[in-house]
């Protein structure tokens, strides 16, 4: 029996020698809090101001398209009993130009016009020469014939109604007409 109380205390003494080795756990410290503010998180911030330029690069869009348009639709005037383009008719068809290269698929007509001076026929071909002098300036700088119509209005069609200078100085005129692609218009 001496040995059985000898088991008996090993099998009591050994775990509890045991625990004693045992290490203790370390103290745990809180994480140092910092402190939070009530401003607005730099990622929301940065989501407004995306927001903010993604608008204003839309409206800068629609402006440029909206010049573009403009543009193209701008009309040209002439010189009394003149197919000849002017200075300023040429510098309105130079801006023209820039939209009908961004835009391939775009159509357009110009349409000659006339004061009321003159017959009929004399001012529907006068009509057609200053819309094909036009055409021609588009074609000279690369423009595709097939994109361009004309026709002529001679006097049928003024925009300004009168027998004065000033009523016949805004009949004179080229105007433009969008025919085909205007809905996919691209600024230059």
């Amino acid at each position: 029996m001496p040995r059985l109380s000898r088991v008996a205390v090993l099998l009591v003494a050994v775990p509890l020698a045991l625990s004693a080795c045992k290490k203790k756990p370390a103290a745990v410290e809180p994480e140092p809090q910092i402190p939070t503010t009530t401003a607005t998180p730099p990622s929301t911030n940065n989501t407004a101001d995306d927001d903010a330029a993604r608008l204003a690069a839309a409206e800068a869009v629609r402006k440029a398209i909206e010049a573009a348009r403009s543009a193209l639709l701008e009309t040209i005037f002439y010189d009394y009993d003149s197919d000849e383009l002017r200075s300023d008719a040429r510098a309105t068809l130079d801006a023209k130009l820039r939209v009908l290269n961004a835009n391939p698929s775009l159509r357009i007509r110009i349409e000659g016009h006339c004061d009321e001076r003159g017959t009929d026929q004399y001012n529907l071909a006068l009509g057609r020469r200053r819309a094909a002098q036009a055409k021609q300036y588009l074609l000279d700088r690369g423009i595709d014939a097939s994109r361009i119509e004309t026709v002529s209005y001679g006097r049928e069609r003024p925009v300004v109604q009168g027998s004065t200078e000033e009523a016949f100085a805004q009949n004179r005129r080229g105007e433009f007409q969008i025919i085909a692609g205007g809905d996919e218009l691209k600024a230059p």
